[in-house]
């Protein structure tokens, strides 16, 4: 699971900017490309947060949806993944966004 990675590497970066200052919360963007379950983040979080100033934080997930231009067409349009089909029927897409995952926001205590 990268998952437990992926959140202890949110918790230090967030660590290391709140300089031990307590952090009240954290939003995280994850697009729904990523190949990163928002659901085993939000798991994980809690663990990961023991002893450090995000302890008792709460975790904001966002999820961002694909978004795309067909090639065919020219369309742009959100898709649900990369199976998506545009409106025109054709597989041919450029996936332009949905594949973010950072740290949007964080506030301190």
């Amino acid at each position: 699971m990268h998952e437990l990675s992926i959140t202890q590497q949110i918790v230090e970066t967030c660590c290391e900017v709140a300089g031990g200052t307590p952090v009240a919360s954290v939003t995280v963007e994850i697009g729904c490309l990523c190949a990163v379950l928002p659901s085993a983040v939000s798991f994980c979080y809690e663990v990961c947060t023991e002893g450090t100033p995000l302890e008792g934080s709460v975790l904001q997930i966002v999820s961002v949806p694909a978004r795309g231009r067909c090639r065919e067409c020219k369309a742009e349009s959100m898709f649900l993944d990369f199976r998506s089909l545009c409106r025109c029927g054709s597989a041919d897409l450029e996936f332009t966004g949905g594949d973010e995952l950072r740290i949007k926001e964080m506030e301190l205590a």
